[in-house]
């Protein structure tokens, strides 16, 4: 049977009547059909599952309830169609309660109602193997050993202790610098675990301003402030049965850091202007590049709130320290940016890879992402090198290649850098670089004109 094949089972006594619905239902070529005489014969061939049962009510060896609390147990998600001689609003409503998707009256135009009952079927059956595909998808993609490249001691050791983390619900503190990649770990943690159906729901603390932050995280009921005209959701309410991550969590103000402590330890949030308590059932894993510790020591964080977040504690190792995974990740990154963008596959010369494995890459791996597409745009060939790699770092004393590409300078500023890189590259050619840049010759022209940048 195709990924497209639809199985329903018949289970009608009458043969001309089982003929009428097989013939209805068979004029669509995706739908497989399976014909019984008795409820028992149905049941011995649960063995290979039907997606859809149609169930005559009065068969002679079972009643129609007692038939499809049977088949229920068995198949809890199976869809059964109950068809009855007779019209018993009282049966009908019994069986629905019990399970049955619809409960059809035989007569001449049962067939054609069968015909669209089951074709509502199909469509939230097509739904729910997309929805599982595309859950399957994501977990592959957040896979830890896909997702996360490396092959260095440190990187093994996370990897284990990411395994161990998604074999329970503990929580997890995630610890490291800037561009390690701290919510891909969590992201591999909760897909890796049973809890992976469910949503991975995560808030940046840093990023929402310390007024709304509580109604993000517990919601809020209409007028409870100005502007709140309906009611809100939060976050520890979608997160329900699944994941919430608190990215950057040190940044939690202290009058904050006390209802998270109270949240965490009742498993229930309150609204903000609501009165009643909503019970959840979320994992929660926070994240920092901030040493906790000290923030408890210095009175920024409290003490009681740190050993409820401490939990199974990760660190991610910076990219300076990984050795040769800066070249995995690259080539990594290089292709993968070359495929989404219809380049020449490119590769790192030599040169290139000597650079890039003296560099310190304070922005870490989100550094060298932004680096190699760089690269791989600048590249001539298919073969990056070492020039392609613009570094400059805004701390040359701490730079060992003597410098990088600016991470924490404005957009204007980078673009800036790159112009010039290109500029130097190409002797001064503005029509050159204006054909590489895939930018107008006018803007270069305007960028010199104002002193942005120089010719050579």
């Amino acid at each position: 049977m195709s990924s497209t094949s639809i199985s329903i089972f018949i289970v009608e006594d009458n043969d001309w009547y089982a003929e009428l619905l097989a013939y209805k239902l068979t004029q669509n070529p995706d739908y497989v059909v399976r014909r019984f005489a008795t409820a028992q014969s149905c049941l011995d061939s649960l063995s290979e599952p039907p997606d859809i049962i149609t169930l005559d009510y009065a068969l002679p060896d079972g009643r129609g309830d007692e038939v499809l609390r049977r088949l229920k147990e068995r198949l809890p998600d199976v869809s059964v169609i109950v068809i009855s001689a007779q019209e018993d609003i009282r049966t009908a409503v019994g069986l629905l309660q019990q399970g049955a998707y619809e409960y059809l009256v035989k007569d001449e135009e049962t067939a054609d109602r069968l015909w669209f009952t089951v074709g509502n079927i199909v469509q939230k059956l097509a739904l729910r193997r997309e929805n599982t595909q595309l859950r399957k998808q994501i977990g592959q993609k957040y896979d830890a050993r896909r997702a996360i490249r490396g092959n260095s001691p440190a990187m093994r050791q996370l990897f284990t202790l990411i395994d161990k983390a998604a074999r329970t619900n503990i929580t997890v503190s995630i610890v490291g610098e800037t561009g390690t990649g701290k919510e891909l770990v969590a992201k591999a943690i909760h897909y890796g675990s049973d809890r992976r159906e469910a949503s991975f729901v995560a808030v940046n603390v840093a990023a929402i301003p310390r007024e709304l932050l509580e109604s993000e995280l517990f919601g809020h009921e209409k007028g409870a402030f100005t502007g709140a005209v309906a009611r809100r959701v939060g976050r520890f309410e979608e997160a329900h049965r699944g994941t919430l991550f608190l990215d950057e969590v040190a940044e939690l103000d202290l009058s904050l850091q006390a209802k998270l402590l109270r949240v965490l330890q009742e498993r229930e949030v309150s609204r903000v202007g609501g009165n009643g308590a909503i019970a959840f059932d979320a994992r929660l894993m926070v994240a920092t590049h901030c040493d906790l510790a000290r923030e408890v020591r210095e009175g920024r964080f409290r003490e009681d709130l740190y050993y409820r977040l401490l939990g199974l504690p990760i660190e991610l190792p910076p990219l300076r320290e990984r050795g040769d995974d800066v070249l995995l990740l690259a080539e990594g990154f290089l292709q993968e940016f070359c495929q989404q963008n219809n380049l020449v596959a490119c590769s790192l010369s030599e040169e290139a890879r000597q650079k890039l494995l003296r560099h310190s890459f304070p922005g870490n791996v989100r550094e060298l992402k932004a680096l190699v597409e760089l690269a791989a745009v600048l590249a001539e060939n298919g073969t990056i090198a070492a020039t392609d790699l613009p570094l400059r770092s805004p701390h040359p004393a701490t730079d060992r290649a003597g410098g990088v590409l600016p991470t924490n300078d404005s957009l204007r500023a980078q673009t800036t850098a790159i112009v010039q890189h290109c500029l130097n590259r190409y002797d001064g050619n503005i029509l050159q670089v204006a054909a590489q840049l895939q930018i107008g010759k006018s803007t270069i022209y305007r960028m010199l004109q104002n002193g942005e940048v120089q010719l050579p």
